[in-house]
């Protein structure tokens, strides 16, 4: 929650600032729902750039090593020898990211923008039903969820069936 706020005033301030050096009339607004998926995206693409060096790191260096052997160039060797290998250790960890990213997103209603749980706890508020509109939110949630959850087995399934086929 602390970088959406950093972000989101931090970044709107940031740029009037730089603005200023050019025109001292200029004002720039920044849109609430950019600076939540700015934060989001830079907080999750570190998760998923520790995930893709532990992806690298679990690669032994003989296969780097072999590719080198047979005569491939680094390119060809990162193409068609580390990549896929690359590709099916990651998943997991990246599945991983994809679905706490789709649970936080709950979180860009800290700097105003509405998401499902906010509606939900506004209905709430009015119609003194939170049970029912909580119970709403969480369904959808979790729909979301199962719905990725089956996404991504079908890319998990097609990544192994490459591996079986080779």
């Amino acid at each position: 929650v602390l970088t959406l706020f950093i972000i989101f005033y931090g970044a709107q301030i940031g740029i009037q600032q730089l603005m200023r050096l050019y025109d001292p009339t200029a004002a720039v607004e920044v849109n609430a729902f950019v600076s939540g998926m700015i934060a989001l995206g830079v907080v999750f693409s570190s998760y998923a750039s520790e995930v893709f060096l532990s992806a690298f790191r679990a690669i032994p260096k003989g296969q780097y090593e072999g590719g080198y052997s047979v005569g491939l160039s680094g390119w060809q060797t990162m193409r068609l020898v580390v990549l896929p290998q690359l590709v099916r250790i990651a998943l997991p960890g990246l599945a991983n990211l994809w679905l706490i990213l789709l649970k936080d997103t709950a979180l860009v209603s800290a700097i105003g923008l509405t998401d499902i749980l906010r509606q939900a706890g506004v209905a709430a508020r009015v119609t003194k039903h939170a049970f029912l509109f909580f119970g709403v939110a969480a369904l959808i949630y979790l729909l979301l969820a199962i719905i990725s959850s089956f996404g991504i087995n079908a890319i998990e399934r097609a990544v192994g069936r490459q591996q079986v086929q080779r």
